[in-house]
């Protein structure tokens, strides 16, 4: 299994978040990229690798043009009027207001985003766009004829919809990478979303496709963030009905009654048959992780890796989210150990 890493990921640190209402430091930190590495690198579960540069073209294949530019622009935008520090969303449009894209800076932060947990300072578009790159190439290895590959993309971006970066997701490395396996022949994909918190994101993209079975494992929204997706019912629209498939769980769950989510979810995806699987790993399952509910155990992510190894499909891996930064590289790695013995 190829490990593809960037260090341009370190661009998008120094960044903050409202928690409890505070600004404190993000919880999506730096550090969370180097405890992976040093995890793999102590089980030599594959070689490292940089990833090939892709360009905005498959981005935009996911992506609004108005919200890829408004990326690009906003930190040139933000120092150009004088302002210091961090930029952060501090206003959002309701239901009934109007979608247009407000001239006014802190009008344009509301309207590409819906909380104030994507901050962006100087070098966060670069991490981004690197981001996006390593799922780009973890594609690229899955169309080549490449069993499995691990993103360790960072920032995440399962919450990002094609308009809209939210949970510090901008652009959707799962979704830009399910898409550039569709434009390169695959005629199916599913992605499999393992991370504590609903893939919104990644469902608002493909809730209409039948091409792409979203498949997400999460913590219920009545009870969790993004609150307002995430339910039983929301199984696709149009062309896409039935082709969505949600699996909320209740504060505590244990790996036995998450297993058994994952094993329903196992179902819909193999009677879906795809040509290949992306895997949205989140860790935040772990019981020690700060701002998560779930009790998963470092053994049961080794049993995680290798009930999805018994989907016998390519494999992409992309990271997302996971918090307890002293246990996210025992995790990680346990999930690919796991699964790469299957």
């Amino acid at each position: 299994m190829q490990i593809i890493h960037s260090p341009r990921h370190l661009g998008h640190s120094g960044h903050v978040e409202l928690n409890d209402g505070r600004i404190v430091p993000a919880f999506e930190k730096p550090e969370r990229v180097e405890m992976v590495l040093n995890a793999i690198a102590a089980r030599d579960l594959g070689p490292l690798v940089g990833p090939q540069l892709h360009g905005l073209d498959p981005v935009l294949r996911v992506h609004e043009p108005a919200y890829v530019r408004f990326l690009g622009d906003v930190w040139g935008l933000w120092t150009s009027e004088g302002r210091e520090g961090p930029a952060l969303p501090s206003f959002w449009r309701a239901p009934g207001m109007r979608a247009i894209e407000p001239l006014a800076l802190d009008g344009k932060l509301g309207h590409f985003s819906f909380d104030a947990g994507c901050c962006i300072v100087e070098g966060t578009w670069d991490a981004v766009q690197a981001s996006a790159d390593l799922a780009l190439t973890g594609a690229d290895l899955l169309l080549a004829g490449e069993a499995s590959a691990f993103a360790l993309c960072r920032p995440p971006g399962h919450h990002a919809h094609a308009g809209t970066m939210g949970g510090y997701c901008y652009l959707n490395n799962a979704a830009i990478a399910a898409q550039a396996l569709r434009d390169g022949g695959m005629a199916r994909v599913a992605v499999l979303d393992v991370d504590y918190h609903h893939g919104n994101g990644t469902q608002a993209i493909f809730y209409d496709r039948a091409d792409v079975l979203v498949c997400n494992i999460h913590a219920d929204p009545m009870q969790e963030f993004p609150y307002f997706l995430g339910h039983a019912d929301e199984t696709g629209a149009g062309a896409g009905d039935g082709y969505n498939a949600n699996f909320p769980l209740p504060w505590g769950t244990d790996f036995s009654g998450w297993s058994a989510a994952l094993a329903a979810a196992s179902t819909r995806i193999t009677a879906f048959a795809p040509d290949a699987l992306i895997v949205s790993l989140g860790v935040d399952t772990y019981q020690g992780d700060p701002i998560s509910r779930f009790r998963l155990d470092s053994p049961d992510y080794l049993r995680m890796g290798a009930m999805i190894a018994g989907l016998h499909l390519p494999t992409l891996f992309v990271m997302e989210g996971g918090y307890a930064v002293e246990a996210i590289g025992i995790n990680v790695a346990n999930t690919l150990e796991g699964f790469l013995q299957g």
